[in-house]
C-alpha cells in the first residue's frame, strides 16, 4: 500500500497527528520519510480531505518540537551518542556523515540548522548535532523556528496550491508529487554522501571522531 493510500484511509484528525509525529520523530534524529508524508498530506488537503492550515500547523509544530528535543538529547548525550548511533546506523550516522555535518555547522553556524531543514540527512542531524556542539540555544531556536515555518509551512501551501490548480489531474499528480519527493530525498542523500567522501579525502585527520571538539569549543566561546 502506498503512503498516500494509507494516510487517505484514516480520519482527518489522525492525519494531523500522524504528520506531526512523523516530522517530529524525523527532526529529533530518527530516519523517517517526513517529506513524503508532508507532500501526501498537502495533496489530501487539495482534495478537501483535510485542512491545509491544519497540516501546515501540525507539520511546523512537529518540526520545531522534534528539533528541540533532538537538541536536548544531543546536549545531554554528546559525542558518545553519535559514536553509538554510528555503530548501529552507519548509513545515517557514520563518521563521514558526522564530519561533513560538522563542517557545515562550522561554515554556516546557526544557519546550518535553517538550511539543514531542506536536506534529508541534515534534517536528522541538525538538532542533536547543535546540542552536542553546545550551540547557544537561543541561536538554535531562532534558526529552528524559521526553518520549520519556511520548510513545513511553505511546502504544505505550495503543494496545496499546485494540487488545486491541477485538480482534475490530481490522481496522477499525487504519484508525481510523491515521486518528486522521493527523488529529492535520494538526491540530497547522495549529495551528502559524496560531500562526506570528498571531505574525508581532504581532511583525513577529522574522520577519527575528534572533528567536533574544536567546533564545540567555538560554540562554547560564542555562548560566553
Amino acid at each position: 500500500m502506498h503512503v498516500d493510500q494509507w494516510i487517505n484511509d484514516v480520519s482527518p484528525t489522525l492525519v494531523y497527528v500522524i504528520i506531526g509525529l512523523i516530522i517530529g520523530l524525523e527532526s529529533l534524529g530518527i530516519p523517517l520519510p517526513g517529506e513524503i508524508a508532508l507532500v501526501t498530506a498537502a495533496l489530501l488537503a487539495a482534495k478537501g480531505t483535510v485542512s491545509p492550515w491544519g497540516v501546515a500547523l501540525c507539520a511546523i509544530a512537529g518540526a520545531i518540537i522534534g528539533d528541540s528535543i533532538g537538541y536536548a538529547i544531543g546536549h545531554k548525550g554528546g559525542r558518545p551518542l553519535f559514536e553509538k548511533l554510528g555503530r548501529k546506523f552507519p548509513k545515517h550516522f557514520g563518521p563521514d556523515h558526522l564530519a561533513t555535518a560538522e563542517r557545515q555547522f562550522q561554515r554556516w553556524g546557526m544557519w546550518a540548522v535553517f538550511f539543514g531543514r531542506f536536506v534529508a540527512l541534515l534534517r536528522i542531524f541538525a538538532g542533536p548535532l547543535a546540542g552536542t556542539l553546545r550551540m547557544p540555544y537561543w541561536k538554535f531556536l531562532i534558526a529552528n523556528v524559521l526553518g520549520g515555518v519556511v520548510w513545513a509551512g511553505g511546502t504544505t501551501l505550495l503543494v496545496y496550491q499546485v494540487g488545486k490548480v491541477a485538480e482534475k489531474y490530481l490522481q496522477g499528480a499525487s504519484y508525481i508529487g510523491l515521486g518528486a519527493a522521493v527523488l529529492f530525498g535520494a538526491g540530497s542523500a547522495l549529495w551528502l554522501k559524496r560531500k562526506a567522501k570528498k571531505s574525508r579525502a581532504e581532511h583525513p585527520e577529522q574522520s577519527g571522531g575528534k572533528s567536533g571538539e574544536p567546533l564545540a569549543e567555538t560554540f562554547a566561546e560564542t555562548a560566553d
